[in-house]
């Protein structure tokens, strides 16, 4: 990448768009480039996170005007301001890296939106470069998979520690919450993995005794002609799991995303892949820069985000 000066803003800056803008510190001084990042928030008094005060040059709200063109706006903000929040800010950047999932909703009219034709929009897909996924991805022939079972359960309530699990965007439909679309993340990996399928059957709803009013449980069923994959999605589950299962010719292949190993069942091989999440997130964070750079092609614009978000929604 050439030394240069990045004009960078954010909207939203809480616990994903802190995670983005020490990354994105980090990897542009590895870089030798300098860089300016904003912040455009809801409220400009409200006290921001004392880690990033230092990176953040200005702080604008979201109804005053900007008077600045930026190479990059984060899109961080809760995914039900998304479409929104892309429409308005479009025409003062260049790129944009928008959080996932990408919209709330699947009926948006992406050409309302006022997109550069020159201009990269991607979609962040972290689980993508996980050791594992790229180990699968590098290693294992998808293709020649019987069926595939996967798994991502957890418990809400102790996903922000410190902070009233009611209160997240999770809890609420209407922010955009909801274990089917949070966790949209799954349907990501299994598309780069396996391919599109041709039909998927979905069932969930809100079963637990959790005090939210989104989805808790999804349950899908994705059918080709050479596979099937099943997914399970829970925000109830009192372990931590997420995990797959390759059923496969010759083996069946065990992959856990939580301890970073891959296991060969026949031959007990195992892999030990494990990483800390910041070292993927970090790798994103490079790709997205690459992309942007003309080093790579774009591979998660929003086009092929809103189809993920229609499979995970049961409308595709």
């Amino acid at each position: 990448m050439n030394q240069r000066m990045y004009k960078i803003a954010f909207c939203g800056v809480g616990s994903i768009g802190r995670r983005h803008i020490i990354n994105i510190v980090s990897y542009l001084k590895q870089q030798n480039c300098e860089y300016i990042i904003d912040a455009i928030r809801n409220d400009k008094t409200k006290e921001i996170d004392s880690v990033i005060t230092n990176y953040i040059s200005n702080i604008y709200s979201y109804d005053s005007e900007l008077t600045n063109d930026y190479d990059v706006i984060f899109i961080t903000n809760p995914t039900s301001h998304h479409f929104s929040t892309i429409q308005r800010y479009s025409k003062n950047t260049n790129h944009m890296f928008i959080e996932k999932p990408i919209f709330d909703k699947t009926e948006y009219d992406i050409s309302r939106l006022m997109l550069k034709n020159d201009g990269i929009y991607y979609v962040a897909c972290p689980l993508r470069y996980t050791n594992v996924i790229r180990y699968l991805n590098e290693n294992i022939n998808c293709n020649d998979a019987y069926s595939v079972r996967t798994i991502c359960s957890s418990y809400l309530p102790d996903w922000r520690p410190g902070i009233d699990y009611r209160e997240t965007y999770s809890a609420h439909k209407d922010m955009g919450g909801g274990v089917s679309v949070d966790l949209i993340h799954e349907w990501d990996y299994l598309v780069y993995l396996f391919g599109w399928p041709e039909k998927v059957i979905y069932t969930g709803g809100k079963y637990s005794n959790l005090e939210i009013d989104s989805d808790d449980l999804a349950v899908y069923i994705g059918k080709s002609k050479s596979k099937v994959i099943e997914l399970h999605l829970d925000y109830f589950g009192r372990m931590n799991i997420r995990k797959l299962e390759i059923f496969l010719r010759d083996d069946t292949i065990k992959a856990d995303l939580i301890t970073g190993k891959v296991m060969y069942m026949k031959s007990g091989r195992i892999i030990d892949l494990s990483e800390n999440r910041n070292d993927y997130q970090l790798r994103e964070i490079a790709h997205f820069f690459d992309i942007i750079n003309g080093n790579r092609p774009n591979d998660n614009d929003i086009c092929h985000a809103v189809k993920i978000l229609k499979i995970a929604k049961g409308e595709y």
